[in-house]
């Protein structure tokens, strides 16, 4: 009896996740003003698997976080390193200065479509929303930012254990699948210098 139950239960979620229209995914914009694109595509990390897990062939997760970051944090297993702002140890000032990546678009170019469908992730929603105003100035169209990010947002509780750690929302903190396993098809590398 437990058994078949459990398996009704499994079937009603299959049919519930594979029967969500992908137009329903689409989340409000945020309030926060860094975290609006022009674009004016929004997601969550959550809604943004759900999407992918449902049609993992026509829509590309761009990670657009620094090399380092997407190496030593992690990422997303199906998401493609493309830096949209690159970190510099500046020797004069004893400082990591971060510039943007002027390969960013270019890369994206190569890479993808200006119609396919992408979402961008950076660690809480920022840089993302930066990254979806150039791909638009570039020509891209339906691209999303993922508004909570890789790490999310930090928490403000200031009762809770984990105040300021990056423990609302985002990738991480939904559950969706993460790795520290770098598939050289999806990590970023700088083009080869020419002599």
């Amino acid at each position: 009896m437990k058994m078949r139950l459990v398996s009704h239960v499994c079937a009603l979620m299959i049919l519930v996740f594979s029967s969500v229209p992908l137009c329903m995914a689409d989340a409000p914009e945020p309030y926060q003003k860094e975290k609006q694109t022009v674009l004016k595509k929004y997601i969550t990390a959550e809604e943004a698997y759900i999407r992918w897990y449902q049609d993992p062939d026509a829509i590309h997760i761009i990670d657009c976080r620094t090399p380092e970051e997407y190496a030593y944090v992690g990422h997303a297993p199906m998401a493609r390193n493309i830096p949209s702002k690159i970190g510099m140890w500046d020797s004069i000032t004893g400082k990591l200065e971060i510039h943007d990546n002027p390969l960013f678009e270019k890369t994206v170019q190569q890479l993808y479509k200006n119609t396919d469908l992408l979402m961008v992730m950076c660690r809480s929603g920022s840089r993302s929303s930066e990254s979806v105003n150039r791909l638009a100035t570039a020509g891209f169209q339906n691209v999303y930012t993922i508004i909570d990010g890789f790490e999310g947002d930090k928490v403000k509780d200031k009762q809770s254990a984990y105040l300021g750690k990056r423990m609302r929302n985002g990738w991480k903190n939904a559950l969706a699948p993460w790795t520290y396993e770098l598939k050289p098809d999806l990590v970023y590398t700088l083009p080869s210098p020419t002599k």
